[in-house]
């Protein structure tokens, strides 16, 4: 199957000139939204350890929840192929984060880590591989730069 390219679109703005611009460090703030076409706007903010609002989300925030997401979805497409029924998907994820000494930040590594409710008798030997098999999928978790690893959890019922 030939390689086919996607092309991804959003429009970021910045909100919080407060008047002045960027005339000094602390007279703006830290907010912007994303606009998908077609899609609601998200209202955004800085981290709050940088001055942020701590009541939107932050770059990082939606990085990890952008993995966990693709992560969930091609999980659950390949649930579907394997015969494996989920009926719920939850995922706590953890980002752990660096800041070094000039104030530049990274990620060093993300935990999925799931709870998934699926049906009483599941192979659940088959359903923790299935985590290994996304990796192969999902544009986010190819994309990254740090170690993504998965400690999933299952509940029959």
């Amino acid at each position: 199957m030939p390689t086919v390219t996607h092309d991804y679109t959003a429009r970021i703005a910045w909100t919080g000139n407060r008047g002045e611009g960027t005339r000094s460090y602390r007279g703006y703030d830290r907010t912007w939204s994303i606009v998908t076409p077609g899609k609601a706007e998200i209202a955004c903010s800085n981290d709050p350890l940088l001055g942020g609002d701590p009541a939107r989300p932050n770059p990082e925030d939606l990085l990890l929840a952008s993995l966990s997401s693709c992560h969930m979805l091609w999980y659950l497409h390949l649930a579907a192929k394997a015969g494996i029924v989920v009926h719920e998907y939850r995922d706590d994820p953890l980002g752990v984060g660096e800041t070094g000494p000039r104030g530049e930040g990274r990620f060093l590594s993300a935990v999925l880590r799931p709870e998934i409710r699926v049906d009483p008798g599941a192979d659940l030997a088959a359903a923790d591989a299935l985590h290994g098999e996304v990796h192969h999928y999902c544009f986010i978790a190819r994309s990254v730069n740090f170690p993504v690893s998965v400690e999933a959890r299952y509940i029959e019922g």
